[in-house]
């Protein structure tokens, strides 16, 4: 089997379909990733073969562009829009060479699924966050103000949508770009208990589970409790993270931050306080006992699957999504603000109240129970040959 994967430059779309490419590859399939130079000795060593989108006048080669695209809509779809014609010369001369069975695309990089409807190949979405349906999308709060930008933005969207026509793309609404309906198949990186409304979903939806690197050298623990913050690369929030060491240095705790570039900005640090430009995430998780989180999907999953109660500080709609499930389900605390005495209250809460960890335990073991990888490749293996699948 050939397949044709294509994903946006960021980690956290990246990183959970690596795992499933390596099961593919692993089983003898082949597997043509498209996706940017920074990210060419990851997918190599998944054993696929790298095709870069480096240097065809893709903005969302743009760090700062890339990470908009989960917070502005408008301006993501006249991005990706305008990505896929930059590619689009590039990635039809690529898909007509390989001859795909199937194409499989992250659900915000379009241009991987027009691909699948200029070339009438199978597609499949590949979903890192939750799944969204009407259902599902009021998760995400949207101001009157969000609404009202996306309306006036239409007459630009549909002249993109017309240069999409021209080019042979079969496309007939914005619609038809960004969302997946019941008969779009899709692999989502949850479980069915964690996804928000997961009942409305049709069997077209495979919730294999967070993709979860093995630990090799778990980091050394040094107290009875310790606590992980980490606000993911791009929050630089520096009254945060000095209210974090304020309020918890002196504790018996050990506490571990992973700050990014702000660690030069700190002096005098507390003993029971480590602070990291970067850390081994799975290494600390896995010695872990409370975890304060910007609420990323994957930073949330990895979380929940160790079992960790989290204190919940999410910076954008989709984090905030991902939030308001955690506390449902009862696994986490949102933090009230960023005062000392409200960050050590919310560790304190999940710390030492034993609803948060059990809630976090029934999650995690959903978690486990999902078919993961295995049961992604065989999903992909009957969709490209469904008359004779592994």
């Amino acid at each position: 089997m050939k397949i044709a994967w294509f994903c946006i430059p960021a980690h956290g779309h990246t990183n959970p379909a690596l795992g499933v490419v390596r099961e593919l590859t692993s089983a003898g399939h082949r597997v043509y990733f498209f996706s940017f130079e920074m990210f060419r000795e990851k997918i190599e060593q998944a054993g696929a073969t790298f095709i870069g989108c480096d240097g065809y006048d893709f903005e969302m080669e743009d760090k700062g562009n890339a990470d908009r695209v989960g917070k502005d809509k408008v301006f993501a779809t006249e991005l990706l829009v305008s990505s896929t014609l930059a590619l689009d010369e590039m990635t039809t001369k690529k898909v007509e060479e390989i001859n795909p069975d199937l194409v499989v695309s992250d659900s915000v990089a379009f241009w991987g699924k027009l691909v699948a409807m200029k070339h009438n190949l199978p597609y499949v979405s590949s979903t890192t966050t939750f799944a969204f349906n009407r259902y599902s999308a009021k998760y995400m709060k949207e101001t009157p103000w969000d609404i009202a930008k996306m309306l006036f933005s239409l007459p630009r969207i549909n002249k993109q949508i017309q240069r999409l026509r021209e080019k042979g793309y079969p496309v007939r609404g914005l619609l038809d770009i960004v969302q997946n309906d019941n008969d779009t198949n899709t692999i989502v990186y949850t479980s069915k208990y964690f996804q928000p409304c997961s009942e409305t979903f049709s069997d077209r939806y495979h919730f294999i589970g967070p993709s979860i690197r093995p630990v090799m050298h778990p980091f050394k623990k040094t107290a009875e409790k310790t606590v992980y913050i980490s606000m993911g690369t791009v929050n630089q929030n520096r009254e945060f993270y000095r209210n974090c060491i304020h309020a918890l240095g002196g504790t018996d705790w050990q506490v571990i931050i992973s700050m990014g570039t702000n660690t030069e900005h700190f002096e005098k640090i507390p003993e029971n306080i480590q602070i990291h430009q970067s850390v081994d995430q799975m290494a600390v998780l896995s010695i872990a006992d409370a975890f304060i989180t910007h609420c990323g999907m994957n930073s949330v999953s990895e979380g929940l699957y160790f079992r960790i109660p989290l204190v919940l500080f999410p910076q954008t709609p989709e984090q905030g999504a991902v939030a308001k499930r955690t506390e449902e389900l009862g696994a986490g605390i949102r933090l009230k603000s960023i005062s000392e005495e409200d960050i050590l209250q919310a560790l304190k809460s999940v710390l030492y109240e034993p609803d948060y960890k059990n809630n976090a335990i029934r999650i995690s073991d959903s978690f486990h129970a999902c078919g993961g990888v295995v049961e992604a490749r065989k999903f992909l293996e009957e969709i490209a040959h469904p008359n004779h699948s592994a």
